[in-house]
């Protein structure tokens, strides 16, 4: 069973930067959408201080959030990387099988990744990650460098969005909208 202690708190700032974003996309009646909680079971509690110090993971999450933009379901994860290559290990086989899924039922599945020494974020569609996963499985790397993605996708801060991720659904909406008017899958 796979425990959490120390790492839990690993990729909050990327976190709290999206949950800020989220918020404001609410008040602004742009997209509605929720951190999905993961269940963990605690062990072991500091009563003084009301904090969960080692707990299991009930099951596997998942995603990080789930939701709709302008009617659009939407689910997505948010990962963080310190270097400028991505390791797939830090994407899970049911994370891939559950966005692909969403996705076979007209929803849009991301990642949005924070590469840290750069305080740069990118929007990752599950098709890209795909290619990468199967390149992984294929006896190819294991991970993908920043130099791979497209530039396209990489989220500037404006309007006061700290992580404009609705950029990149519009991005990919039209970048899908393209491939089906081409004939394309």
């Amino acid at each position: 069973m796979a425990t959490w202690n120390s790492r839990g708190l690993r990729g909050s700032t990327l976190e709290d930067l999206i949950n800020r974003t989220i918020l404001q996309y609410r008040e602004k009646n742009l997209a509605l959408i929720q951190k999905v909680p993961t269940p963990i079971t605690p062990i072991n509690i500091d009563k003084e201080n009301r904090h969960i110090t080692l707990a299991y993971f009930d099951k596997k999450s998942t995603v990080d959030y789930i939701g709709a933009v302008q009617g659009i379901p939407v689910c997505f994860d948010a990962k963080e990387c310190a270097g400028d290559c991505f390791p797939i290990a830090n994407v899970h086989e049911h994370q891939v099988k559950f966005m692909e899924d969403f996705e076979r039922q007209g929803g849009i599945s991301f990642f949005l990744i924070g590469f840290t020494s750069r305080d740069e974020y990118y929007y990752l569609r599950i098709c890209d990650l795909k290619n990468f996963w199967d390149r992984s499985l294929n006896g190819g790397r294991k991970s993908f460098k920043i130099t791979e993605l497209d530039p396209d996708y990489f989220l500037k801060s404006k309007g006061g969005f700290f992580i404009p991720f609705l950029e990149g659904i519009q991005l990919d909406l039209e970048d899908r909208s393209q491939k089906k008017d081409s004939g394309k899958t």
